[in-house]
């Protein structure tokens, strides 16, 4: 059984003691794929070196609804430098936060335009942070779908509804426009009764999973640090909530999230062929040393470590 966690921050500083040993524990415990998404510019860079690192790990560039205030023009250019950036599958995380507004409403607007309109011109997938946001996401999607033709140039999905938190009938308008909806950990807790009916309802084609670790780890692992590893907790009960195996959650979510990312692994049952583990549309496999940054694009500039910015709390 093989899975794909669509989100974690497992660049950040809250692993920094221990991060190669919850690679190690997410890979024994069969996931394949760690997205690892930035927050801003320096958050970013972060996930690309890991990634660059990591043969398991993708990233995705992009400023968080939260950093929106304090994210500069050159910031905005730095993020689409880094888009074309082979080992970016991603423009995320971004969106709009209308529950914590740690930053004004209408820059958020402004900011998550720029990276629609980055995400345009690279061709790739959206991951899409929305609380409390709807009354204007919704329209703002709608508009970028129609612009997009519904779907990638390639014909993969336009992105993904990152813990997803509303009602099965506002998934299933995301879904009409082209996006993915992602199943979090917190699926498990039980009096998130309204994610639950989500996984219920919207079809298995439609849905990816993720832990947005370090957050919200799943009800086996709450008041833990959560981690890729327990991505397997949300499948579990997907599988639980539809009556169906976790191998068939697996299986599909796993393709869902291959097609989204636009990767294919390799050894699986679609007999992708490749020893390097992952190869795809654009995404080449890691290297451990001797990095080749020849495609990272102008400005560049790796990070040791990056901590969440001064009061952000996320999710």
């Amino acid at each position: 059984m093989r899975l794909i966690d669509t989100h974690s921050h497992i660049h950040d500083a809250e692993f920094d003691a221990g991060r190669d040993a919850a690679i190690a524990r997410a890979r024994e415990a069969g996931v394949a794929i760690i997205l690892a998404l930035g927050v801003d510019a320096a958050n970013s860079r972060l996930a690309v070196a890991l990634a660059e690192r990591h043969e398991c790990v993708l990233a995705a560039v992009g400023v968080h609804p939260h950093d929106a205030a304090v994210a500069t023009d050159a910031d905005l250019d730095a993020l689409e430098q880094m888009a074309p950036h082979a080992r970016v599958a991603v423009v995320g995380e971004i969106g709009l936060d209308f529950y914590r507004n740690l930053s004004p409403r209408d820059r958020q607007i402004v900011v998550l335009r720029r990276q629609l309109e980055t995400a345009r011109r690279v061709g790739k997938p959206i991951a899409v942070h929305a609380r409390e946001a709807h009354e204007e996401m919704l329209p703002l999607l709608t508009a970028w779908s129609r612009e997009m033709g519904g779907r990638l140039p390639d014909g993969r999905p336009l992105g993904v509804m990152h813990y997803f938190s509303e009602d099965a009938a506002l998934a299933r308008a995301y879904v009409e426009l082209g996006f993915v909806i992602s199943i979090h950990t917190s699926v498990t807790h039980p009096k998130a009764t309204q994610l639950a009916e989500v996984a219920r309802a919207i079809a298995l084609e439609h849905l990816v999973i993720e832990t947005d670790s370090p957050y919200g780890a799943p009800q086996k692992y709450r008041g833990k640090r959560n981690e890729p590893a327990y991505v397997a907790e949300a499948a579990a009960k997907i599988a639980e909530l539809k009556g169906i195996t976790i191998e068939t959650v697996a299986e599909a979510t796993t393709h869902n999230a291959e097609r989204l990312l636009g990767i294919a692994l390799s050894g699986g049952e679609r007999g992708v062929h490749g020893a390097s583990g992952i190869r795809g549309a654009g995404v080449p496999p890691a290297h451990d040393a001797g990095l080749q940054l020849a495609d990272r694009g102008a400005g560049f500039q790796p990070a040791n470590s990056v901590a969440p910015a001064a009061g952000r709390s996320r999710p």
